[in-house]
């Protein structure tokens, strides 16, 4: 089945591309898999809707992702969100957006995070959350290489249409998180009418959990867990380590399970602004080409504190 779907694309899409949506086999046949990110301890309201409004403050985050760069039709991501708690107590409000290119196909999701929180203890918070959610696809047949006529790739796909919902739970202290998250419940069957292939969206189950210790009075260690489980993909597991040098300066290093090594580095120009990087280096065969310079990845968030006795501390997710 594989070798067939490649066969059909070298009609159509230049070598590069090719191999791109080779190795996302599954992102077209069996399971299409949600946007990946290396700083996803910053960036978790994208996965668990639980998360919204867990900073105590208003929170922006914004996000991009270049994968494999060098490689024409390699995935870009970007991502911005917006989550607070609101004027009830224990609920959170949140707004996702996330745009994911691939060659010539583009999604973009547009998220409503609603979570409601409850105290456990002193400084337990156990939320549940609901995502509701719109996304959009665009295919670009037209910016093909066709050297066949085929009548299924004369006509591009502009902004089809589907929703879904997802739901999540998230634990949290001051120095101890976990969550666990389906962002998207319904599978939806992207382009069923075409002869090529089909697309299905499939369920992602989200873990991720991270605990930070403090070594000394300037000096925090927080190593941290993602994995994410989903039909007819390889399980994702990401494991990654960071260090908070003086509540200022942030250092770490991840692996991905048989797929990259990264190194990270963060600063927080203020108790309210946070600035991260980040550099993955592909451990497949797909990393020892010449056309493949890494992935890189930058993130920004913002909090709107507003009083000292708002302050959310560690600073570490």
């Amino acid at each position: 089945m594989l070798n067939t779907y490649i066969n059909i694309l070298k009609k159509y899409i230049p070598k590069q591309v090719v191999v791109v949506m080779a190795l996302c086999f599954g992102l077209f046949a069996y399971g299409q898999q949600d946007a990946q990110y290396t700083q996803y301890m910053y960036n978790t309201i994208s996965v668990n809707p639980a998360y919204a409004g867990s900073r105590g403050h208003i929170s922006l985050g914004a996000l991009h992702r270049s994968q494999w760069v060098g490689l024409d039709g390699a995935p870009t991501t970007q991502t911005f969100n917006v989550h607070s708690p609101i004027g009830y107590r224990g609920v959170g409000l949140g707004l996702s957006i996330v745009n994911d290119e691939i060659g010539p196909t583009s999604e973009t999701n547009f998220d409503i995070d609603f979570s409601y929180t409850i105290w456990t203890s002193t400084e337990g918070r156990l939320s549940f959350g609901l995502k509701a959610s719109a996304n959009l696809l665009d295919i670009r047949f037209s910016e093909l290489n066709q050297y066949t006529t085929d009548p299924t790739l004369q006509q591009d796909i502009d902004n089809r249409l589907s929703p879904n919902i997802g739901a999540g739970v998230y634990y949290h202290t001051n120095k101890f998180y976990v969550g666990l998250s389906v962002p998207r419940f319904l599978e939806t069957t992207h382009f069923q009418e075409t002869n090529l292939s089909t697309a299905k969206e499939q369920m992602n189950l989200y873990l991720i959990t991270g605990y930070v210790w403090d070594l000394n009075e300037s000096l925090k260690f927080k190593p941290a867990l993602l994995t994410k489980a989903v039909q007819g993909a390889p399980l994702q597991v990401d494991l990654s380590a960071n260090f908070m040098l003086n509540e200022k300066f942030i250092l770490g290093a991840a692996y991905r399970w048989d797929a990259a090594f990264s190194g990270m580095a963060g600063f927080n120009v203020s108790n309210k602004f946070l600035i991260g990087i980040a550099y993955d280096k592909e451990t497949t065969d797909l990393g020892n080409t010449a056309f493949n310079n890494g992935s890189f990845e930058v993130i920004f968030r913002y909090d709107f504190i507003m009083t000292k006795n708002n302050l959310k501390s560690p600073r570490f997710f």
